[in-house]
């Protein structure tokens, strides 16, 4: 064949051709390994997505240069830390440990040196020496921090507030959870308040018998703190308080669009992304021991008044003024 018949062919011909770029990105592609609440939690999925969402947006998208390798949280410490030696066993470039200690504790147990990025809703890492510092957290961890033990004490402070004839408070609380209760009864008993604790065991919890429980007692107000276990009954938590016509506080805006009366807390959809970012960094080569412990900076106030109209109250006009949302 002549040069210039082959040439023609060749034109004619699709052969398929990938990009030296292309190529050298799929050859890289990171892997991280996330242990976090279950993708169709109601509370803390959204969140996961929006993590998911923030990696994307920042260069490693799920499918093209990112394999995420995701367990979730809702189990044992045993099975936690069997999920997360099985994330490093498949060469993962980063551990994400998404809210309760023991997913941060599952992840240092089975590795020392592959970075870990932490979203600390329920431990203080620094008191616990998973960090040194916010500023130099020191080591392969890092991540977000968000001080629930205060959250705890201005939830209490808030329903005083709406409620300051009502001095008998029912709390939902169980072990990853008991800081909070320490820190929200302490502050109870100083604004004269009396503390009913329910401490729920052995997941999936009753709430049904609990909220017999604070009937039986004649509880006036209902304060539920923050658990992956709670988050994951979340409808049910709000129409049991509804249904006992409670008066309720929770940690998230999730639980007062499903109907619980108010909630105080961090935006934990922009905390999530919070921790994308940190995650993106070191994909990119940063070392975590250098990345500061960063804490939240948006926080939400919810009230919902349908809720309020159906249980028969009327809000202080100082707690319509504080929110920041509001369901009518």
């Amino acid at each position: 064949m002549h040069r210039r018949g082959f040439i023609a062919l060749l034109a004619g011909m699709s052969v398929p051709w990938a990009s030296p770029l292309y190529a050298q990105q799929i050859a890289k592609r990171a892997r991280i390994g996330v242990l976090g609440a279950a993708t169709d939690n109601p509370v803390m999925g959204p969140a996961y997505r929006a993590f998911v969402e923030e990696l994307r947006r920042l260069g490693f998208d799920e499918g093209q240069n990112l394999i995420v390798e995701h367990r979730p949280t809702e189990q044992n410490l045993a099975a936690l830390s069997a999920d997360a030696k099985e994330l490093v066993s498949l060469n993962v470039d980063a551990l994400v440990a998404l809210g309760a200690e023991p997913s941060l504790k599952a992840c240092i147990s089975a590795s020392r040196t592959i970075p870990i990025v932490f979203v600390a809703n329920n431990f203080d890492p620094i008191a616990l020496g998973y960090v040194t510092s916010l500023a130099k957290p020191g080591g392969n961890v890092t991540g977000v921090f968000l001080r629930q033990t205060e959250l705890a004490e201005k939830q209490v402070e808030l329903l005083t507030e709406a409620f300051p004839n009502r001095k008998r408070l029912a709390v939902f609380w169980d072990d990853i959870s008991a800081n909070q209760f320490s820190t929200a009864e302490r502050r109870a008993k100083l604004l004269g308040l009396q503390i009913h604790s329910l401490k729920m065991q052995n997941p999936p919890y009753d709430f049904e018998a609990a909220f017999r429980s604070i009937t039986d007692a004649d509880q006036q107000t209902l304060l539920v703190l923050s658990s992956p276990f709670f988050a994951r009954q979340n409808e049910r938590l709000t129409e049991l308080a509804m249904s006992h016509r409670l008066p309720s506080m929770f940690i998230f805006r999730a639980y007062t669009e499903a109907g619980g009366l108010m909630s105080y807390g961090a935006d934990n959809i922009a905390m999530y992304r919070q921790s994308a970012s940190h995650v993106a960094k070191i994909l990119r080569g940063a070392n975590p021991a250098d990345l500061p412990v960063e804490q939240p900076t948006k926080f939400e106030f919810a009230v919902n008044l349908k809720t309020a109209k159906a249980l028969n109250i009327e809000l202080p006009t100082s707690i319509l003024l504080r929110a920041n949302n509001v369901t009518e």
